[in-house]
């Protein structure tokens, strides 16, 4: 992208500060509308219970940043982090757990200047360390209307595989809720000139486009510029 264009930040508020801060002091213009809205799940018994458990699985995955804040909203495990892994598959989950206080020896994920950061890159990391007598638990968002689904997102699902046919039980569960902002007349006005006017769109979520289908029905995309941060969010704009 040219410096000085108009960019246009999708991903959910609570995610978006530090690409904000780096777009511009690039020298682009940041404009964020978050496609994802984030909410506490409404299962903090589980969540609860799930923390009481910590230490019986070998590893926790946090889907992402917002996995970690929701997960801790109540508290931290009160048996201590003992020797559970956490794992994580980009540098803004990886810094949200060391916010959140997991000592940096616990956590997995992608070196920093690895050339990818998703479920693939993180298996490379963990795969060798696993054991089959020990449960992994998976963190992750969940649809407002379909809080107690299987996990959601083809790269969860890829690594569920994964470890399934290594043998290891896996867990899940919604620790927050993800929901398909509204968006006021002037909102919508503004988006959909921003499907021609030059402005480049990134998506970090298949759902952030799904969700701008549902408040753009039968938009013109066929001038619009996307960059996506995965091929499989590439496929789904």
């Amino acid at each position: 992208m040219a410096t000085g264009r108009r960019v246009i930040l999708t991903r959910p508020a609570s995610d978006s500060q530090t690409w904000i801060q780096g777009l511009q002091a690039a020298g682009y213009e940041v404009h964020d509308w978050p496609l994802i809205e984030i909410a506490p799940a409404t299962n903090q018994a589980l969540i609860h219970q799930a923390l009481a458990d910590w230490q019986q699985y070998q590893a926790v995955m946090f889907v992402s940043r917002n996995a970690v804040t929701h997960a801790f909203l109540s508290g931290k495990p009160a048996a201590g982090w003992g020797d559970t892994r956490c794992w994580a598959t980009g540098p803004g989950t990886h810094q949200a757990l060391l916010q959140a206080g997991v000592p940096a020896y616990l956590i997995d994920a992608p070196a920093a200047d690895a050339t990818q950061f998703d479920t693939e890159a993180l298996w490379q990391v963990v795969h060798a360390k696993l054991v089959n007598d020990k449960p992994v638990l998976i963190l992750r968002g969940s649809e407002a209307d379909q809080l107690e689904t299987s996990a959601q997102g083809v790269g969860r699902d890829w690594l569920m595989q994964q470890l399934l046919h290594t043998g290891v039980t896996v867990h899940t569960l919604a620790v927050y809720v993800r929901a398909c902002p509204v968006w006021d007349p002037q909102q919508l006005a503004r988006a959909s000139r921003a499907t021609s006017d030059g402005s480049v769109w990134v998506f970090s979520s298949s759902q952030a486009v799904e969700h701008l289908l549902k408040l753009l029905p039968g938009q013109d995309w066929s001038r619009a510029e996307v960059v996506a941060t995965h091929e499989r969010i590439g496929r789904a704009a």
